[in-house]
This record gives structure tokens, sequence and C-alpha cells, in this order.
């Protein structure tokens, strides 16, 4: 099957442990994807945690709720997270987030790769660029609020 990588990368102003602490909880993600309606079936595991991601996609007056496995795994602690994402259409994506202090915050680098089925590549890959630009940008705009 068809694949592709790309990343991104943002400065934010918090130090990485508390955009560690915030990534590695599921619960976080809804908002940081638009197309994220629901998280459940929250089940901790040696190393990490899974769960399952309900996305709405829309078109018009339809919506689809794709329900997509989620394992979401720490290897370097405050440092990187793995999210190995299973969808039912046969989309497997791995985004891994490195965080890299910085004088004035953290370098966040999100690279993804994500693998499809030939005719869902432009979809997928569209809609993967768009989450990723929409993640960084909410997860920027959450980490500089003060709390």
């Amino acid at each position: 099957m068809p694949s592709q990588t790309f990343f991104r990368t943002a400065r934010i102003s918090s130090p990485p442990a508390k955009i560690y602490a915030h990534l590695s909880d599921p619960q976080s993600y809804l908002g940081l994807s638009p197309l994220l309606v629901d998280i459940r079936d929250v089940r901790p595991h040696p190393g990490g945690v899974a769960y399952t991601a309900v996305e709405r996609f829309r078109y018009a007056v339809f919506t689809w709720d794709n329900p997509i496995a989620v394992t979401m795994t720490f290897p370097i602690p405050d440092r990187r997270i793995v999210s190995d994402v299973r969808s039912p259409a046969r989309v497997h994506l791995i985004s891994t987030v490195d965080l890299t202090p910085a004088p004035d915050g953290t370098d966040l680098t999100e690279t993804i790769e994500v693998t499809y089925p030939p005719l869902l590549g432009r979809f997928v890959v569209g809609q993967a660029t768009a989450v990723q630009r929409h993640r960084l940008a909410e997860l920027t705009r959450r980490m500089s609020q003060p709390r």
C-alpha cells in the first residue's frame, strides 16, 4: 500500500513536561482534532494507553462516525509520544511527537507516517495534513493560556 511521511514543527511557550502531560492524556485530543467527537474505552497498558477515538466526517447532510483504534506509547518520558492509529478503512497512521527544550519554551515536532489504500490517498493525506496543522495551532493556543 502507498504511504507518505511528513512533519511539522511549532515553538510552544511552555516547558516540555507540561506539553507531555497534556498530550499523554487521551481526553486532551478532543478539540485538538476537528474530526474527533469522542474518546472511549481508555485502557492503560504497560508503557502506554489504548483507546477508541471516534472521528466524525460530514458531507452535506450526511455524517459518518469512524471509530479508530489508538495505541499511545511513551518511549522517552517528557520527550516523545508515539500514537499508532488504525482505521477500519485500512488506514494506518503513526504520529511521533518529539519535544525539545528551547530557550523560550519547547520545539514540538510531529512526524506522521500514513499508509492507505490507493483510492483513498488524496483524501487521507489531505485530512491528515489539515488535522496536523489544526492540532499544532490549537495546542499552541492551549499551552499559552495561563493555568
